[in-house]
């Protein structure tokens, strides 16, 4: 992540406007006590429902295929459940970036804590593997103030965002390196560099991707984690934020590094993967990034599981 900011004064422009009024708000709302933050971010959930139907329609396209066991009545609660998560989500990441330290210290009980000390005692760097849940940045927040940790990050297509964003994570991560500077990565894991990383968003290009069952459907999965951890010579510690009930704050665990990995099969550690996330989401659902449109592959007659004729991507340059 570069060190050199970008002076606001160059997104005055009326265009950025819309950016301005929705970052001025969520300012606002991280200024509120906690119990007031969870019922906006309740509200801001309920209208985000009823505003992006397309991003309704994916989640609970979604939420069929991972749980089909459930009632479709108890789907359309939990579908509701998930919209209030990612309402709260807004806050959470207005949390991360503006609040301070003071504000942020008693929400979250850490768990596992001395696996990442052993890991630093060792000399090793270590990938930090967690999931797209919608409590990502601030459980970010949580573990970076306890360590020192760098991400990967995927730049954002607005300018402004990213200049806002990048300079909120600056109070996470202490380096952060572009998706595609895999070079990087593994400089900072042999230089003891602890890694955030979640790769567990549809993956269909290049050569570390496979088709994995997640949640027995299959779905394009990154491969690269098996592959990373090999070149950096690190360890794979997997943790999670949970948002808690109520007004109890959050929990962040941190898991024992992953036993006998990588192997000799990156897609067989892929599988791996998936089923511990898996195990994690099922803890609670709502809490998962179901709006993300997970499983791709299109069936026989060329529609894939959201009812859209598959076709090969365009290059960002080329559109």
């Amino acid at each position: 992540m570069s060190t050199e900011k970008t002076p606001l004064y160059r997104f005055l422009a009326p265009r950025y406007w819309p950016v301005w009024l929705a970052l001025g708000t969520v300012r606002l709302l991280v200024a509120l006590p906690f119990s007031a933050q969870l019922l906006a971010g309740r509200l801001i959930g309920a209208l985000g429902y009823l505003v992006a139907p397309k991003r309704r329609r994916i989640a609970q396209r979604n939420l069929e295929l991972a749980f089909p066991e459930l009632e479709p009545p108890a789907r359309r609660r939990l579908l509701r459940r998930h919209f209030h998560s990612l309402g709260m989500s807004v806050i959470e990441t207005g949390m991360c970036w503006w609040a301070d330290d003071r504000r942020l210290e008693g929400l979250p009980e850490v768990h596992g804590l001395e696996h990442i000390e052993a890991a630093r005692v060792a000399g090793r760097g270590a990938i930090m593997l967690t999931g797209h849940f919608t409590t990502l940045d601030l459980g970010g927040r949580f573990l970076a103030s306890r360590a020192p940790v760098s991400a990967m990050y995927r730049p954002h297509r607005n300018p402004l965002f990213e200049e806002i964003m990048r300079r909120g994570r600056e109070r996470s991560a202490k380096t952060a390196f572009a998706k595609q500077d895999v070079r990087a990565m593994i400089r900072g894991l042999r230089t003891n560099h602890l890694i955030w990383y979640a790769p567990d968003q549809a993956h269909r290009r290049g050569k570390y991707s496979a088709v994995v069952p997640f949640f027995g459907v299959p779905a394009p999965t990154n491969t690269a984690t098996a592959v990373f951890a090999r070149l950096g010579d690190a360890p794979v510690i997997p943790f999670f934020p949970v948002r808690l009930p109520g007004t109890a704050g959050y929990r962040l665990d941190i898991l024992p590094p992953l036993e006998n990995f990588p192997t000799d099969d990156p897609v067989a550690d892929a599988a791996r993967i998936n089923e511990l996330l898996e195990e994690r989401i099922r803890l609670c659902p709502d809490q998962y990034l179901w709006v993300h449109r997970r499983f791709k592959p299109a069936g026989p007659d060329g529609i894939d599981h959201y009812g859209r004729l598959a076709r090969k991507r365009k290059s960002r340059r080329a559109s």
